[in-house]
């Protein structure tokens, strides 16, 4: 393939960590395994621009090629920027049977594609846009002739994971061009047995997470709070769809997450700058990956040149618009179907290059030099709180009202002094029914004491007591917003 249209411009059980001082200084940024694909192409494009020539003419010859370009006709009309497929297969080949057990890789691999990615780089490297396509997607199959029996397949519906086992890359390709109408300019596969290997090599990553996650099918088991993940840790949780009810989707948020969160370790902990330790990450990476003939040293490092200088802002992370997640196909089951006019205008803006997400408004000095804030699962705007001073001193439920205010929960503004002998806890008291807000409210409290009420209804009180010193900032989860409902990378990584 050709180089891009213009030249760039120049454990079982996860620990906690306690929390960082300071901001880090961050940098860039389905279902299953897609997270390592992605990982693979950023981290050897950003890799590439500080390491050398040198260094990554080596690591492309490791490389298998293959060529899912061949013969193909009626491909749609190139646009601007460059188009990666990346695809995740199930191969487990080099997993031990201890890893098998302690992380649930039981079962015979399907030889087929558990994730199908979409990468988009724009055409002046200041911008990265992933989106995730369901492997369960309602799919029309061009005609193809079947890899496996040799056997002519006229057009069909399919799931979309079904076109790798039928047909390989070639047959992965002219799908998902066909499905989206934008043009494939390379193609990145890999199994998952370098997943873990790549986390470990890395030193971890670090994930936040604003409620108990736990799904026995995996084995995934997190409290509430920041962890370090290993390999096998890390595997459990992009794997995991047991944990809501979100399935599948709520699945490919959860990896987009983990994708921001592992390029901003590794560009942040000094791989990228040492020759060394890249070279250690990079092979461990390679040694599972194919790719096509056209993505070599050339491209990584005319990439690599443009997209100096990205941080996680610079990467957005999309899903492609679903409407129905439980649509029937006699022979076929339950599907996934694309919300076809959402559908189109989301790949219409990567054909013409465009952000997928709306702008944020510029931040204040305050806000960028101010403490870090811990993630929550209710927003606090949405919390009323009704203040009350269980001291003698003058003006504290004054001052508890104006914090929780500040950090932005709902208060009355109005502080009433309580009944009754001093208190020297702090105490909330709230509904039984509204005790994810009370956790969300404790998070900003974390010295205080939580009491449930029956009946009390929708306001959570708060009695200051003589341990108050202080209000720890909070805020809500991300919140993916736009015709697209995307989200930047800086706002799926560890605050």
């Amino acid at each position: 393939m050709p180089t891009p249209p213009r030249t760039p411009r120049p454990r079982p059980t996860a620990r906690p960590v306690p929390a960082r001082r300071g901001r880090r200084v961050a940098a860039v940024t389905r279902p299953r395994w897609g997270m390592r694909m992605a990982t693979t192409l950023s981290v050897l494009v950003l890799g590439a621009g500080g390491i050398g020539h040198a260094v990554v003419t080596s690591l492309d010859t490791g490389i298998t090629r293959v060529d899912p370009f061949k013969d193909m006709k009626n491909r749609p009309q190139a646009g601007h920027g460059m188009n990666v497929l990346v695809v995740g297969t199930d191969g487990r080949d080099s997993i031990s049977e201890e890893e098998r057990r302690a992380y649930r890789l039981g079962g015979e691999p399907c030889h087929c594609t558990d994730t199908v990615m979409l990468i988009h780089i724009s055409e002046d490297r200041d911008r990265a846009s992933v989106v995730s396509l369901p492997r369960d997607s309602y799919a029309e199959m061009p005609e193809h002739v079947d890899e496996t029996t040799g056997e002519r397949h006229q057009a069909h519906p399919v799931k979309l994971n079904a076109a790798y086992a039928e047909g390989g890359p070639a047959l992965t390709v002219r799908t998902v061009e066909s499905m989206t109408g934008v043009k494939i300019d390379h193609y990145l596969e890999v199994d998952f047995t370098s997943f873990m290997k790549t986390v470990d090599a890395v030193g971890g990553v670090e994930i936040c997470t604003a409620r108990p996650m736990k799904d026995t099918h995996t084995g995934l088991d997190l409290a509430a709070g920041t962890h370090e993940l290993t390999g096998g840790q890390a595997l459990q949780y992009v794997r995991s769809r047991h944990v809501d009810g979100a399935s599948d989707l709520g699945r490919m948020q959860r990896q987009q997450r983990f994708l921001a969160a592992l390029i901003d370790r590794m560009t942040t902990g000094g791989v990228l700058l040492n020759p060394v330790r890249f070279r250690q990450v990079s092979t461990t990476m390679l040694g599972s990956v194919r790719a096509d003939r056209g993505f070599g040293t050339d491209q990584m490092l005319a990439l690599a040149k443009g997209m100096r200088g990205f941080t996680p802002a610079s990467s957005e992370f999309v899903s492609v618009p679903v409407g129905d997640v439980a649509f029937e196909v006699e022979g076929i089951g339950s599907t996934v179907k694309w919300d076809a006019p959402k559908a189109q205008k989301l790949f219409q803006a990567l054909r013409e290059d465009r952000p997928l997400t709306v702008p944020k408004p510029a931040a204040s000095e305050a806000s960028k030099t101010g403490p870090r804030r811990s993630v929550v699962e209710v927003a606090p705007k949405t919390i009323r709180v009704q203040v009350y001073n269980g001291t003698r001193l003058d003006g504290l439920g004054r001052r508890v009202d104006d914090a929780l205010r500040a950090t932005g929960f709902d208060t009355t503004r109005a502080p009433r002094t309580a009944d009754g002998p001093e208190l020297r806890r702090t105490l909330v008291e709230y509904d039984p029914r509204w005790d994810r807000s009370a956790k969300s409210l404790a998070a900003a409290l974390p010295e205080a004491e939580l009491r449930a009420v029956k009946g009390q209804g929708g306001t959570l009180r708060v009695t200051a007591g003589l341990d108050y010193r202080a209000v720890k900032p909070v805020r809500a989860e991300e919140r993916r917003t736009g015709p697209f409902e995307a989200v930047t990378g800086d706002r799926v990584v560890c605050p």
